[in-house]
């Protein structure tokens, strides 16, 4: 078994979720941050250590996978300045930490990496995310056979503290309707606690290594259906106005000059495909929690208060 993980991106929204459950079967857990206030939750956990890191400097990569057992990488971002064939904060983040990583593993003699990458990856995919998680990817494979990798490809994900659900939820309170991008775009939403659980079993799972699992929920949606699920949610009557794609594409760019970066024109682009599992890899045991089960406990009126703010600041409201 390999006990002594490091785990990169620690602090985010799924990497927090790996945290946890490493912590609650007993792995020993180091996650490098460069604010440690950051994880101040993870702090709470008896078998993690913080530690402030720069993960993106060779030398201090090398130093953090000394003495580990395996590397599980859940670094990742949704938004880049614009690039060929992606922009720079894609590739510094998607792209060249993985080769890092590879490279770090191999001088120090790490011979596991699980590595979280998104669905419909692919190094000549449509938009600059899909092509810059590729890419990633490929880093990965390259250090095989001598470090035994899982790549993980989860769609969308969902959970309390999510980017997605709680997107439109706040977006249903501070405007009257809803005009919407793309909204005959196909998910398959899967559950934070799921993904999570997947990376730590795919460390103990020597069938896994070479395999690439394809993480989905239960269940098919349209993005109109859910954010039209996640209105009812919240109480709130809101018509949803479908765009045509060149009207999505022009809201997007639109949007991208708001603070924050609520859509880009690269959103877009990922959504011409389908986000959804087909015939694929899967864990041997894989029952995904249906999004019904989990959405009402953090959607509505369990949305935190604070987050309201922010939503309409950004409607100049």
């Amino acid at each position: 078994m390999n006990n002594r993980i490091l785990l990169l991106g620690g602090t985010g929204f799924v990497g927090r979720c790996i945290a946890h459950v490493l912590s609650a079967r007993g792995y020993s857990v180091t996650v490098p941050t460069r604010r440690r206030e950051r994880a101040r939750d993870l702090l709470l956990l008896p078998t993690v250590e913080v530690v402030e890191r720069d993960v993106h400097d060779a030398a201090t990569l090398g130093g953090l996978c000394e003495g580990r057992d395996a590397v599980i990488n859940a670094v990742g971002i949704l938004q880049s300045r614009r690039g060929v064939p992606y922009g720079p904060d894609f590739a510094r983040v998607h792209v060249e930490l993985p080769k890092k990583v590879v490279a770090a593993c191999r001088a120090r003699g790490v011979g596991r990496i699980v590595h979280v990458s998104a669905l419909k990856a692919a190094s000549d995919g449509p938009s600059m995310y899909l092509r810059s998680k590729g890419d990633g990817e490929a880093a990965i494979r390259a250090g095989e056979p001598d470090i035994a990798a899982t790549i993980l490809q989860p769609s969308v994900i969902f959970g309390p503290g999510d980017s997605f659900l709680n997107l439109f939820a706040g977006l249903a309170r501070v405007a009257p309707l809803l005009p919407l991008a793309c909204p005959d775009a196909r998910f398959q939403p899967v559950f934070v606690e799921d993904v999570a659980r997947a990376a730590v079993d795919a460390l103990g799972d020597a069938q896994s290594c070479g395999k690439t699992w394809q993480l989905c929920g239960p269940t098919v949606y349209t993005l109109r259906q859910l954010v039209e699920y996640v209105c009812r949610l919240s109480g709130l009557s809101r018509p949803v106005i479908g765009l045509s794609p060149g009207l999505s594409r022009l809201q997007a760019g639109m949007m991208e000059l708001l603070p924050g970066g609520l859509m880009s024109r690269d959103n877009v682009d990922s959504m011409t495909l389908d986000n959804v599992c087909g015939a694929c890899v899967q864990p041997d045991v894989w029952a995904p929690t249906a999004l019904e089960a989990v959405a009402p406990g953090y959607i509505g009126r369990h949305v935190p208060r604070e987050a309201y703010g922010s939503f309409r600041a950004r409607a100049g409201r």
